[in-house]
């Protein structure tokens, strides 16, 4: 069990432990990927509805298809975790118990789909990363995926997140079982529209009628999540215990921020998440477009300019006047005009918010994990904000700076002559490129930077600031590109 350190030390009062009864929650909701964030935001949100005593059949049972990490850790201590919230200037530690339940589908299959398919699960939420909708980069079901591929050939055996959502949807039809909602809460564009489509096309491929069934009567809202979670550490169990006085062997990490906006499109009834922080819209898209292009378009620039610059956390990188100026100049002069206006959406507050969101020393955020899998995260945050702007004659010096450090970073030497360990699936046919600086053939990888490469203008201006940046490094580049000098190496 989840208890106190073990050396005499009592629990802070800065702990909040759950005072209701889990024993009477009912598992409405079967959660797919329970990693960090997952502990973090979305139960979080469900721990507090049942402290509210508003409803009680919202409980969750964890399920993993992959690793499974923790998951033993977590069954040991009753599925009790710790959340270690860093505010600004003060920590709290917030112990949720949510979580009923942790099962594992490479272990127990059965139990897996018997928990999909009984009736007392009412949403499949899913955080899963992009790589587990098994879809390509256009979205489209990808057929040479591995589980996809696998699942297509023993359905009855899945494996993947399509394979097990479409055997336990075609459980509950045959018997008389109303279907779920499939809620997405990942990091993807559209993630409703997303998982829609991957569904009922892998669906397809086993019985058109079950892909009918599926299309008409299955909910998938889009949602977009947002707290800042970065992984948890020895340092920060070692805080837990010696500040808090818990001894918790998978506690998570995380601002103190949160924020969770659902569209309300539900088959079988939803939990009352806006009693408690969340917002039900109808309309997603402009809040994902907000978000998307302002937060992660900020840590995708921020992090290769950063981790050139020679820092290693964003908070330190943004304690650097010439990027926190860069940051600053990139949402309010490039990326924020091109975003719609939309009534109740405070933009110039919420670019406030983000800087002192990245500037939080408690939750000191790796650029190396912001650096991460770029040719993902870039054609989804930074180059559609790059794109636009060319094509409505818009400013766009300092996106362009952001592009020319990431094909920096993309060859694998920093400024130091030091190694660069990039982590990217498609390192292999983008960083000979990088390291060749061959610009137009880098462009030319169109499933990344789409059309871009077929405008020669900004060709020649992408050499240029990449030239600029090899020639004078970083710091010089930045202050080139704020004080209107954008073609240093000219």
């Amino acid at each position: 069990m989840l208890g106190h350190n073990g050396n005499g030390g009592r629990l802070s009062t800065r702990v909040t432990l759950p005072t209701y009864d889990r024993g009477s929650l009912t598992p409405g909701i079967v959660h797919i990927g329970v990693g960090g964030f997952h502990r973090a935001h979305q139960g979080v949100f469900l721990d507090r509805l049942a402290e509210r005593r508003i409803a009680s059949d919202w409980g969750v049972v964890g399920v993993g298809l992959r690793s499974g990490k923790g998951r033993r850790e977590l069954l040991s201590q009753d599925c009790l975790y710790t959340v270690l919230e860093r505010g600004p200037d003060r920590d709290e530690a917030r112990v949720v118990g949510a979580l009923l339940d942790y099962l594992h589908g490479p272990q127990d299959r059965a139990a897996v789909l018997a928990a999909l398919a009984s009736p007392r699960t009412r949403i499949v939420s899913l955080t899963v990363t992009g790589d587990g909708y098994g879809v390509d980069r256009a979205g489209q079901l990808d057929l040479d995926d591995p589980g996809v591929a696998h699942d297509v050939a023993q359905p009855a055996r899945p494996t993947s997140v399509l394979g097990y959502l479409t055997e336990a949807l075609r459980l509950r039809r045959a018997a008389g079982i109303a279907p779920f909602t499939v809620l997405s809460c990942d990091n993807i564009p559209h993630n409703g529209a997303t998982a829609r489509n991957a569904v009922v096309s892998f669906a397809g491929l086993r019985d058109q009628g079950l892909a009918g069934w599926i299309a008409e009567n299955v909910a998938f809202p889009a949602s977009v999540v947002d707290r800042i979670t970065p992984e948890t550490t020895a340092e920060h169990r070692r805080l837990l215990s010696e500040e808090f006085g818990i001894g918790d062997r998978c506690p998570v990490v995380s601002e103190d921020y949160l924020q969770w906006v659902i569209e309300d499109e539900f088959c079988d009834g939803r939990p009352p998440l806006e009693e408690v922080g969340a917002q039900f819209v109808t309309d997603v898209a402009p809040y994902e477009l907000n978000k998307k292009r302002l937060l992660n378009g900020s840590h995708c620039a921020l992090g290769y300019l950063g981790y050139l610059c020679g820092y290693e956390r964003i908070d330190e990188t943004l304690s650097d006047p010439s990027l926190a100026r860069y940051a600053e100049a990139l949402m309010d002069e490039e990326v924020g005009p091109l975003l719609p206006r939309m009534l109740g959406i405070d933009l110039a507050g919420y670019k406030r918010s983000l800087l002192t969101r990245f500037a939080n020393p408690r939750v000191g955020d790796p650029l190396q994990r912001l650096c991460r899998r770029g040719s993902t995260k870039m054609p989804a945050y930074l180059l559609p904000s790059l794109t636009e702007a060319i094509e409505r004659g818009c400013p766009h010096e300092k996106l362009t700076l952001a592009v020319a450090a990431w094909i920096r970073y993309l060859g694998g030497t920093d400024f130091e002559g030091n190694r660069i360990e990039v982590e990217d699936e498609m390192k292999a046919t983008l960083q000979p490129l990088a390291r060749s600086e061959d610009i137009p053939s880098l462009l030319g990888v169109r499933s990344v930077f789409g059309a871009l490469g077929e405008d020669e203008g900004f060709v020649e201006r992408l050499e240029a600031a990449l030239r600029g940046l090899n020639r004078h490094g970083p710091a010089a580049a930045i202050e080139a590109c704020l004080a209107d000098r954008f073609a240093l190496a000219a």
